[in-house]
């Protein structure tokens, strides 16, 4: 048992590290949006602009989950007799 734990101990240990590591890597590839997407929006002459809602400012992507979640978990709970029918007894 003192095996097994110490064993997942260290593939925890080794799964951090290689985590650190591998996430401070610089990208080197742009993404398609960036390569592909803008170079024709370019050249057919629709340059990038701001969009609508900036979500990337604070948490404003996270408040709108939260306002998903709380939605669809009201109408998951108002319908969830309809959803889940109670089993007949046999």
């Amino acid at each position: 048992m003192k095996k097994v734990f110490l064993l997942a101990a260290l593939a925890v240990v080794l799964a951090a590290v290689g985590v650190y590591f591998l996430g401070h890597v610089p990208a080197k590839w742009s993404g398609v949006d960036e390569t592909v997407v803008e170079k024709y929006a370019e050249e057919a002459g629709r340059p990038p602009r701001k969009p609508y809602i900036n979500t990337d400012q604070g948490d404003l992507l996270l408040f709108f989950f939260l306002i998903a979640g709380v939605a669809g978990g009201f109408v998951g709970g108002y319908c969830f007799r309809e959803l889940f029918p109670p089993q007949k007894k046999s």
